[in-house]
């Protein structure tokens, strides 16, 4: 039994002998296929198997993934809601008015939210596609 390293995976191949496929030998070559017709069969179906596991593992990982985003996404806006709340109040008993305090933080989460979109590619876009390549090499690292 030999095995060889091939782009993918590893093949393994069972010859007998070593056989020159002219064309006065067919017998041989019909005796070649049928024997490696099973070994075929078998390879093909672990490849299957092997890319089903994959891709059930990288739908796992990425679950797991949105899960902690959305939750991750709720506690902050619990945060900044009853933050603001509490800043809001702050700035109300400082200015003697409720209108001007919220104002104020209006003003602010909106100077924030512009910053964020203006520097949107630096601090999100970019840093994820990072981690989405350097996730994909890891995976090729670990078939391979």
């Amino acid at each position: 039994m030999a095995f060889s390293q091939s782009g993918g995976g590893v093949f393994c191949s069972t010859f007998k002998k070593t056989t020159s496929m002219s064309p006065s030998q067919p017998d041989n070559l019909g005796g070649f296929i049928a024997e490696n017709k099973k070994l075929l069969k078998e390879y093909l179906e672990t490849r299957m198997e092997i890319y089903r596991l994959q891709s059930v593992r990288l739908l796992a990982r990425s679950a797991g993934f949105l899960v902690w985003i959305l939750l991750s996404l709720f506690l902050a806006f619990l945060f900044l809601l009853f933050g603001g709340m509490m800043v809001a109040f702050w700035f109300s008993n400082r200015l003697h008015s409720l209108v001007k305090g919220f104002g104020m933080v209006a003003l602010i989460i909106l100077v924030i939210f512009i910053l964020i979109a203006l520097f949107r590619k630096i601090l999100f876009v970019e840093p994820v596609i990072h981690s989405i390549i350097q996730g994909s090499k890891e995976d090729a690292d670990e078939v391979n």
